[in-house]
């Protein structure tokens, strides 16, 4: 009786082992019929602050980010179920992640240009026009000689950027180059980095993903400049307390997140930048737009911007972008030039301004306060002396009434640059929502 107890016992052990073995690893010879039914029915929220497993900009230009089995497919909308879009995924390996992502948009390349890769713990698929390519997958030692199993992340690295086509593997503390053409694996040291869970390119930047958070980095030293981290909602999730049924100004025009950067033109206009978005405000009425879609060469993520001559001089990494306000704003010839050429300094700069009929531009580069004369050849810059007052500055601008400096989703106003530069002390916080751009929160 006990030995049929102890058998009865063992055979339901091996039933519920083999029942949940099935709904973890599916068998490569397994139909690919419902693959739905493998996966959990939770539903993800990009703006909840999870930490995305991969990311990879497809070859229409979309980026996918990429997080559990699910997919977010751009800056809006919400998850899809990967293998709606990747379903060989499932038929050999049950899509519970994926490990790293990229496409290598290398046209010397010709067996894998503009194929999508996908890592998964030791394997590596091949997808070309969302097809997986035949007899993938394959180990990723057998595609990528010398690339480690279980990656954290991946990220393609033109050899306009890294000298030679590159891919760069991340793996905890360990960074590799893989020379596409050579095959050859350097390993690298990026001291200034955290460990990327995912990473990817765009628009000509380098991207880790750490948490919610990332950095953006030189993709041959490793080095972030600027403040980072900075939260992914804010800048690629495109996330708002308001939500998506709100009127997209006002989420712009009363959102709590940070300025890029911000200036006054001779008429009293206020330009702000924040990541992708681009406000205008003209008295009491307020336009929105993204930068790509009024500035199309700049982008997103200015450093520093300011008005002269009708013109606006927009600072990004080591580059100055000029454009003639208006509408639309035009784009000079023989820009970008390097900000070294135009102003005298080395990137990055953290603010720039400059008062009305006046052609001295004031730079802040951590915490000096630098004088430029627009109308000298060659431009030169002067030290003005210690700006001590803040720690750091997010945008700077002058205005009728005096200079306003903007740290976070405040600012601080003084009646003119000589008050300013002669303070002691901060004057009294006030909300850039409320009481820059007429929010009522």
């Amino acid at each position: 009786m006990k030995l049929l107890f102890l058998t009865v016992c063992l055979c339901l052990a091996l039933g519920l082992s083999t029942s949940h073995h099935g709904g973890e690893h599916l068998q490569a010879d397994e139909p690919a019929q419902d693959h739905s039914k493998h996966h959990h029915g939770a539903v993800l929220d990009r703006c909840d602050g999870m930490e995305m497993d991969a990311v990879a900009v497809t070859e229409t230009g979309t980026p996918y980010f990429f997080k559990g089995d699910h997919v977010f497919k751009g800056f809006h909308g919400k998850a899809e179920l990967s293998n709606g879009s990747f379903s060989e995924l499932d038929d050999h390996h049950h899509l519970g992640h994926v490990d790293a992502a990229f496409r290598m948009h290398f046209p010397d390349s010709a067996e894998h240009h503009d194929h999508m890769f996908f890592f998964l713990d030791t394997k590596v698929f091949s997808y070309y026009n969302h097809t997986l390519e035949p007899g993938y997958p394959k180990d990723i030692k057998d595609v990528f000689p010398g690339v480690p199993d279980h990656l954290d992340a991946a990220v393609v690295c033109p050899e306009e950027d890294c000298k030679s086509n590159m891919v760069i593997f991340f793996k905890g503390d360990d960074i590799w180059h893989y020379d596409v053409k050579t095959q050859k694996l350097d390993e690298k040291e990026f001291t200034s980095m955290p460990n990327c869970t995912s990473a990817f390119r765009w628009l000509g930047h380098y991207y880790c993903f750490h948490g919610h958070q990332f950095s953006k980095f030189d993709p041959m030293t490793g080095e972030v400049h600027g403040r980072y981290p900075k939260d992914a909602r804010d800048y690629f999730m495109r996330c708002s307390k308001f939500g998506d049924s709100t009127n997209h100004i006002e989420r712009e025009q009363c959102s709590h997140v940070h300025l890029d950067a911000a200036a006054s033109d001779n008429d009293g206009n206020v330009y702000a930048f924040r990541s992708h978005h681009f406000l205008r405000m003209e008295g009491e009425k307020m336009h929105s737009d993204t930068v790509e879609s009024a500035f199309k060469e700049l982008h997103s993520e200015v450093d520093a911007v300011f008005a002269y001559e009708g013109h606006m001089h927009m600072i990004k990494d080591n580059e100055v972008f000029v454009y003639k306000i208006g509408e639309p704003h035009t784009h000079l010839e023989g820009y970008p030039k390097s900000l070294k050429d135009e102003l005298g300094l080395d990137g990055p700069v953290d603010a720039a301004f400059i008062c009305k009929d006046n052609h001295i531009v004031h730079v802040i580069k951590g915490q000096t306060l630098y004088e430029v004369d627009m109308k000298a050849t060659p431009r030169v810059p002067i030290k003005d002396g210690p700006f001590t007052l803040f720690k750091y500055v997010d945008a700077a601008m002058c205005g009728l009434d005096g200079v306003k400096i903007i740290v976070g989703n405040h600012f601080y106003h003084f009646e003119s640059l000589m008050v300013m530069q002669a303070a002691k002390a901060v004057p009294e916080a006030k909300r850039v929502s409320t009481d820059l751009f007429g929010c009522d929160h």
